[in-house]
């Protein structure tokens, strides 16, 4: 049996209102079915102001922008975290500043950052891992004391909650990601969440090459013309169509995801017991919404072994993050040591995990798992 590690969910209407948005003569951004996404998000989230993008990393460009990070500028974020988070900023000119992740859970660790803060800081950017919050009573907190810009990398965080309260709506400003790997998937696509409103007009600037088009295009002005800097930020409408139709079975792909993940850790409790393995952690006042499902092996050899096991057993089962303050690109700051960010690089392995993976297949995984470990 061939197990893949993720497989993208095709909801049912997907073909359906691609065809819609094609007939309706109008497939470039900011369609009808681009309209009925970010009524959905603001309905169902309450998030104030939603943009679809064509990526995550396009919403935490326009996110770099919008609080005007630029040279001098200092911002703090988590090592362990996909590249495009620290690209945004980088991009314009700003400073980064790692923090290592707390010891149970690759999020950033909170009581971490107060020691990093400088003059020059000018935001926090907090990544919600395998959907699961970070401390955000801690990081509002202290943006609220320092006076600092908070951007939630919420890309795995759908349908998550912290406190009862979504996330991606405690920062200034929020990213998710509509990856084919993600929960719900648009095949390529991300979102920019605005809960400042002093963000909001500009957002809608930038994210039209600088201009002031989407005015016009609602009638407030006769034409529209340059008036900031900006770039192509819309995804086309039929991106929004694929989009939609996920958003429809939301509830469903949350829940079958949420059985998968807790068949998951019931299998490999005892391997826990037995100190062989961890399991991951549910954060304090956090939900969990199955988006990832993790190991964390005794060793990298270990977990590299593993991963090689189960590739001969038919399981595609994958690493995740490289640490960002070891990269090439941040060789001049390869003397920091983060420990525990740097655990999870060396140590953990993802399994399997997607809406149709089969009870037989999540069987196999489970007792290839356990049978890798039998020998140890």
């Amino acid at each position: 049996m061939k197990v893949p590690f993720n497989k993208p969910f095709f909801a049912g209407n997907e073909l359906t209102y691609i065809s819609r948005a094609v007939k309706s003569g109008k497939i470039s951004g900011d369609g009808v079915f681009t309209k009925k996404c970010h009524t959905y998000f603001e309905k169902h989230y309450g998030f104030k102001k939603v943009l679809l993008t064509p990526s995550c990393t396009a919403a935490l460009e326009m996110a770099a922008i919008l609080i005007e990070a630029r040279e001098g500028d200092e911002v703090i974020m988590p090592s362990y975290t996909f590249v495009s988070t620290a690209n945004a900023f980088v991009l314009r000119g700003a400073k980064i500043v790692f923090c290592d992740s707390n010891q149970v859970h690759p999020n950033i660790d909170a009581s971490k950052i107060e020691s990093l803060i400088t003059p020059n800081t000018k935001a926090i950017v907090v990544v919600h891992y395998a959907g699961m919050a970070c401390d955000m009573a801690a990081v509002m907190a202290l943006a609220n004391k320092f006076k600092l810009f908070v951007i939630e990398d919420a890309a795995q965080a759908i349908n998550g909650f912290y406190k009862d309260k979504p996330l991606g709506s405690f920062g200034h400003l929020a990213a998710f990601s509509f990856h084919e790997t993600k929960n719900i998937n648009a095949g390529e696509g991300g979102m920019l969440v605005i809960n400042d409103e002093q963000f909001i007009e500009r957002s809608e600037v930038i994210r039209e090459k600088g201009t002031n088009r989407s005015r016009f295009f609602r009638g407030e002005i006769s034409q529209y013309q340059w008036v900031d800097i900006g770039s192509s930020y819309l995804p086309s409408d039929i991106t929004a169509a694929y989009l939609f139709a996920q958003l429809e079975k939301l509830q469903k792909i949350q829940a079958k995801r949420l059985i998968i993940w807790n068949r998951y850790y019931e299998a490999f409790l005892k391997l826990e017991k037995l100190q062989m393995v961890k399991l991951p952690v549910i954060p304090n006042d956090s939900t969990n919404n199955a988006h990832i499902f993790y190991l964390v092996c005794v060793s990298r050899e270990e977990r590299n072994a593993l991963i090689t096991y189960l590739k001969s057993r038919g399981v595609l089962a994958v690493f995740h993050y490289l640490c960002l303050h070891q990269s090439p690109y941040f060789n001049d700051q390869n003397g920091l040591a983060f420990p525990n960010a740097e655990k999870y690089s060396e140590r953990l392995v993802r399994l399997p995990l997607f809406y149709e993976l089969k009870s037989s297949e999540q069987a196999c995984v489970i007792e290839a798992v356990l049978e890798f470990y039998k020998s140890k």
